[in-house]
């Protein structure tokens, strides 16, 4: 039965077009009318020509990363809610709210419960505060070895690596090389080990 929700429009960011695909139709068979953009600007285009009220990106994509595109959606559309989903990264033990309002890990969720946070996020867009200033940087940690962790700069909002051999829990700090802000970060070393375990287990 069709509700007011059946024509919100959905902005759909990701470079597997099976997952473009998978995702558009099972969008639409709730109702949803979808667009979809095959990396960062290739969204950019999309937001350009008309304003979605959500979106749904990648992180990890060639030529503008998710973590680029976000950074833009956050300083241009801040009044946009954006869900990021990847099965490349783990988010480190903080909640979402500086580049995204919800992160799902692939394969960790279930149509329903996408359902319910894209309409929860679009009723509360009207009066969403703007994105908290974090006195630490998220962090992403790679699935697979990489020697890297990614971090996003609490004040431009760009992402960038920083080396991940340390395993103490003692705040650190690296500098952006996007505005040279001082970012402050701390890595949660139980996470490191689990992670280590489970590169092995990868393929």
């Amino acid at each position: 039965m069709p509700t007011e929700h059946f024509q919100r429009r959905v902005l759909v960011v990701d470079d597997e077009p099976i997952i473009l695909q998978t995702m558009s139709a099972i969008l639409e068979g709730e109702g949803f009318s979808v667009r979809v953009a095959s990396d960062g600007f290739a969204a950019l285009i999309a937001l350009r020509d008309a304003e979605p009220d959500i979106i749904i990106s990648d992180l990890r994509m060639p030529g503008m990363s998710g973590f680029e595109f976000l950074s833009i959606v956050r300083r241009r559309f801040p009044h946009i809610p954006v869900i990021a989903i990847s099965g490349e990264y783990i988010m480190e033990k903080m909640p979402p709210g500086l580049l995204m309002d919800v992160f799902f890990q692939k394969g960790g969720y279930t149509p329903a419960e996408l359902f319910l946070t894209i309409r929860n996020l679009i009723e509360e867009s009207p009066i969403r505060p703007h994105p908290p200033k974090l006195d630490k940087a998220p962090l992403w940690i790679p699935r697979r070895e990489a020697g890297y962790i990614v971090a996003a700069c609490t004040e431009c909002l760009r992402s960038f690596p920083v080396d991940d051999s340390s395993t103490d829990t003692e705040l650190r700090t690296a500098e952006c090389p996007s505005c040279s802000t001082t970012v402050k970060y701390m890595v949660d070393s139980a996470v490191l080990k689990m992670l280590e375990q489970r590169k092995n287990r990868l393929p």
